[in-house]
Order: C-alpha cells, then sequence, then structure tokens
C-alpha cells in the first residue's frame, strides 16, 4: 500500500481539533527522545569527558588532559565512549643511553675527572707522574714533551698510563698528544713520519692532504693515541705579519693567510686523521693569528682585533659543519667579545659563540690551565672550575704536579654548589658520549 503523504493542503483541510492533535503528539515524541537517546548511548558508569574530574579509585580527584585518553576502572563494557576504546597505558620514559648509565655509576670525584685531561710525560711516566694521576683520579691522558725513541716505546708508554687510569677510573681514557707536524711534532722515530709544518701542508691540494693526514693518524691510532690536538685553525693576516704572531706564524703553524685556504687544508687535515681512527681537535678559537705574544709563556695577551662576527671564525664554523667533535678555546683574551675574561673562562665566547652561534655540540676543551703564564694570576683551584662554569668542557692541565689541585678545586665547588654540580654532570656525559662513539665506553661489571 502507499504511504500516505500529510502535505500541507491536506493538513489544511483536517479539523482544528484534529491538527491540534497531531501538533501536541510530534512535541510529545521530541521530549521522549530528548530523554532517551543520551542514557543508550553512554553508560552511567562511563569515564567523565575529556578535562573533567574523574574519581580515582582510591577517591581522589585527578583531571584528564585535553586530548587524552582515560579510562575509568569502572568503565562498562560495550560503553560508546571514545575514551574507552582509545586508551592507552601512560607512555614511560625512555631507558637511559649507555652514556648515561656510565654517569650514574661515577662518583662525584670521578666525574670532575671525567671532565679533565693531564699530562704525562711521553718518555715514560716516573713514579710521581703515576701518583699524581691517581691523585687527581685522572681519567684522560695527554702525552707531553718530545720523543724521537718511535712507535714500540710510545705504545708501551701508553699502556702504563692505561693501567694507571683504570686503578681509579672505571672508564678508558682519552690519550691526546700534539702531532701537528713541523715543529709541534711530539711523536717521531721508527713508526711515525716526519710530518711537515702546516704552512707546506697548505701547499698540497686538500685531497692529498687528507690522504696523507689519515696516514699519520693511523700511525697515532696503532700506538693507542685516540686524540689529537691539532689542527690549527688560526689565520695569520699576511706572510709578512708571521714573524711578529709569535703562537703560530714564527713556527709555520698556519695554513694560509686567508680564512678559505686555513678552512680548505685544515679541515682536510682534520677528516684526515678522522679516516684514520683519530679525533682531530681544531685550535684555539676563536684564534691566536693576530696575537704578538705566546699565552704560554706571556701574560696580558690580547687580541683586541677579533670580533664575534669576525671572518676569521669562518675555519671554526667550517670544521663544526664538517663534523668537528672536539674543539679547544685559547687562553688570550678578546676585549671586543667580553673585555673582562679571557676566553677560557668566558660564557660569551663557549656558550654564546661556539654553542650558539657556531651550534657546536661536541667537547670544548681548553688549551693548557696549568703553565699558562696568561692564567698565572688566578689560583689553580678556580681554573678547571671557571672553565667549566663558563660552559666548557674538559679541562687540559699539563703539569701532573698541579693537577690534584684544579680537581680538588671542581670537586670542592661542586660540593658546595649544586648548580655547579649539575655543570660537572653535563661535562662528564658529554665526554662519556664522546667515549660511547669512540668504542671506549665500558659496561658495568657484571
Amino acid at each position: 500500500m502507499a504511504p500516505i503523504r500529510l502535505t500541507r493542503a491536506r493538513l489544511a483541510a483536517l479539523p482544528l481539533a484534529l491538527r491540534l492533535a497531531l501538533v501536541a503528539a510530534g512535541l510529545a515524541l521530541v521530549i521522549v527522545l530528548a530523554a532517551v537517546v543520551p542514557r543508550l548511548v553512554s553508560a552511567p558508569s562511563g569515564p567523565p569527558a575529556s578535562g573533567s574530574a574523574a574519581t580515582s579509585p582510591s577517591g581522589r580527584g585527578t583531571t584528564a588532559p585535553s586530548g587524552t585518553a582515560s579510562t575509568s576502572p569502572s568503565s562498562a563494557p560495550g560503553s560508546f565512549s571514545a575514551t574507552a576504546r582509545t586508551s592507552s597505558p601512560p607512555r614511560s620514559a625512555p631507558p637511559p643511553t649507555r652514556a648515561q648509565s656510565a654517569l650514574a655509576r661515577l662518583s662525584l670525584e670521578q666525574r670532575a675527572a671525567q671532565a679533565m685531561m693531564v699530562g704525562a710525560p711521553v718518555a715514560g711516566a716516573d713514579v710521581a707522574t703515576l701518583e699524581a694521576l691517581r691523585a687527581s683520579r685522572a681519567a684522560n691522558v695527554f702525552l707531553r714533551g718530545r720523543t724521537t725513541a718511535g712507535s714500540a716505546a710510545v705504545a708501551e708508554t701508553v699502556a702504563t698510563l692505561r693501567a694507571a687510569v683504570r686503578s681509579t677510573s672505571p672508564q678508558s681514557p682519552f690519550v691526546a698528544t700534539d702531532q701537528e707536524g713541523g715543529a709541534v711534532q711530539v711523536l717521531r722515530g721508527p713508526g711515525f713520519t716526519d710530518m711537515p709544518a702546516a704552512v707546506e701542508q697548505g701547499r698540497m691540494a686538500p685531497a692529498a692532504l687528507r690522504r696523507a693526514a689519515a696516514g699519520w693518524g693511523r700511525e697515532l691510532a696503532a700506538v693507542g693515541i685516540t686524540v689529537n690536538l691539532a689542527p690549527v685553525l688560526d689565520t695569520v693576516p699576511s706572510a709578512g705579519f708571521a714573524p711578529r704572531n709569535a703562537p703560530i706564524g714564527q713556527w709555520g703553524r698556519e695554513y694560509g693567510y686567508t680564512p678559505e685556504a686555513v678552512a680548505a687544508h685544515g679541515i682536510a687535515f682534520a677528516q684526515g686523521m678522522a679516516d684514520g681512527g683519530v679525533a682531530a681537535v681544531p685550535k684555539h678559537f676563536p684564534g691566536l693569528g693576530r696575537v704578538t705574544a705566546n699565552t704560554d709563556t706571556a701574560s696580558g695577551v690580547s687580541d683586541p682585533a677579533t670580533t664575534r662576527k669576525d671572518p676569521y671564525i669562518a675555519p671554526f664554523a667550517g670544521a663544526v659543519a664538517a663534523g668537528a667533535e672536539w674543539l679547544m678555546v685559547s687562553n688570550a683574551r678578546y676585549p671586543a667579545i667580553d673585555p673582562g675574561r679571557d676566553a677560557v673562562f668566558s660564557p660569551t665566547v663557549m656558550r654564546g659563540m661556539l654553542r650558539g652561534d657556531l651550534g657546536f655540540r661536541g667537547i670544548i676543551i681548553s688549551d693548557d690551565i696549568c703553565d699558562a703564564a696568561q692564567l698565572a694570576p688566578v689560583p689553580p683551584e678556580r681554573r678547571g672550575a671557571d672553565f667549566l662554569a663558563a660552559g666548557g668542557t674538559m679541562a687540559l692541565c699539563t703539569n701532573s704536579v698541579l693537577a690534584p689541585r684544579v680537581w680538588q678545586g671542581i670537586v670542592d665547588r661542586a660540593r658546595a654548589d649544586r648548580a655547579f654540580a649539575r655543570t660537572v654532570d653535563d661535562a662528564a656525559l658529554r665526554v662519556l658520549e664522546a667515549k660511547e662513539r669512540a668504542g671506549l665506553l665500558r659496561e658495568a661489571p657484571e
């Protein structure tokens, strides 16, 4: 039977009483539906809407943040509630990394030691040196001096130093030296190539220099060296100025006389070292190419020309972009950048420029803070602590006799200042992360 369609004309033809009855029936149906339908589609004991107060089984009121799924233990099976169907367990914190786990196993004293590198004579560690390494809990060592004894003797020295470190540290050390070439080449003799000075390396094609540096790096790796405090990325303004530039140009340690030449060859050297299995350390940020005195032997060394956005910063920026994991900061003062502090104690240089401007995330190591004449007015107990507080990662102390005092200064400040203790933790963790990447991180003893 065809449905009856109640058109407007047919409705108008109905008696008035019948029309009023139909309207009343329609209103009643709407009221009934409004009351019944919500009960059919939501369980009375289901969870509250997102953002409303929910009562936990313990009776304490809690509020589910907007947009998150939450299911009450009393939610009825079969409920139409979207939260009941889409709820998931709360996200747990990610497990700690190997480096974070290693940090957690270290005492404060051991964490402070991770943030230092202590010098030892390359010709062989004597009893006094070994005792000083133990007293400072040395976790990283630097081979200082000169030797022509060759690779076998150096490997033996490295093994002795590693054993000394393992007596106080659960982690293997970084072992570093200065192998730039020319006048600054610590290791010579059988097994080590006589490397040309940087000014001569700068005349090589960058690709050829990288291949040569890879070979020099393999020589270092073969005796246990893991870090080379090179290349020099300081730009000396000209060949004519070089003899007046006491720390760099006077010794032919520059790769050229423009930031472009220095960057091309210095980065090639660093990449070659990495190819050979050794981490390179570009230095001495933000540059020593314009000074006329050497911070190792003179005080008050200042470079008034270099600015925060100086073109001579470019080689360091290029090294960071190329993946450098270490950078060394200078001990000189740069009045146009930070008039009140030497670079090694300057938050502007390390936090502002290196971390901020250049985006560097690796290890910031100091130049030697123990024997540098530039830093003589600062007590050894303050030098390492002030360096870390300003944003540094690893304080280099080539004088093993002074190293325990530097280390103690870091420990004492960390004990007295919780914020500085966190700074030490951050530095130690950065070092441990680098050790993990280098394959030096040891697992917890069973």
